[in-house]
């Protein structure tokens, strides 16, 4: 009992050391201090949906919060696909899973960090990229190429700790909507899905 007490507050603690690390090492690619908490992954896990058959797009999956939560909503490993910017977030998610698709990649670059899954159709895309830190062109780029990765009326879900949504209504040619709002996070954050309907 000691040492499975002991063995999960090691591993909690190498995660956070990790996120630290990686925060320090690029606080313009990571956004917040803090990591995300596990009721928001599990609140954009929600958005999966498990009978399309179509793996699972997770974008700036950091120390691997957000992929623990889809991992345990019921998708295979082997169906979830991570592109991550920070060589010291690969490696550590690599190790803590090592059956799913881990990639090293730019999230503004997304067919060179798919490489030869580049044309792979998607279920959904779950993305924890902290947008603001980035031109509202750029944003406004980067949620329509996640959209054209993925079937008409099917949601990019978006994590931001700022009241509004990162991209507003009317900048691309897809919808807005409120989400969820997750008060159990440092700092308390909100979900946002961006849709285009046929």
């Amino acid at each position: 009992m000691l040492q499975t007490i002991s063995k999960k507050l090691t591993g909690k603690f190498d995660s956070e050391i990790r996120f630290f690390k990686g925060w320090l090492s690029g606080p313009k690619s990571v956004g917040t201090p803090f990591p995300t908490s596990r009721y928001t992954g599990q609140a954009m896990a929600r958005v999966i949906r498990r009978d399309s058959g179509l793996p699972v797009l997770e974008v700036g999956p950091g120390t691997g919060v957000i992929t623990a939560a889809i991992v345990n909503s019921g998708t295979r490993p082997n169906a979830l696909f991570a592109v991550e910017y920070s060589e010291c977030f690969v490696d550590g998610l690599r190790a803590d899973f090592p059956d799913a698709n881990i990639l090293h990649g730019d999230a503004f670059d997304m067919d060179n960090a798919l490489g030869k899954h580049k044309n792979l159709r998607f279920d959904c895309v779950i993305s924890a990229i902290p947008l603001l830190n980035f031109p509202l062109k750029m944003r406004v780029a980067y949620l329509e190429d996640m959209l054209n990765r993925i079937p008409v009326g099917r949601p990019v879900v978006q994590v931001t700790y700022s009241p509004m949504s990162p991209v507003p209504e009317g900048q691309g040619s897809f919808q807005v909507r409120h989400h969820d709002f997750i008060l159990r996070n440092i700092p308390p954050a909100q979900l946002w899905l961006y849709t285009r309907n046929g």
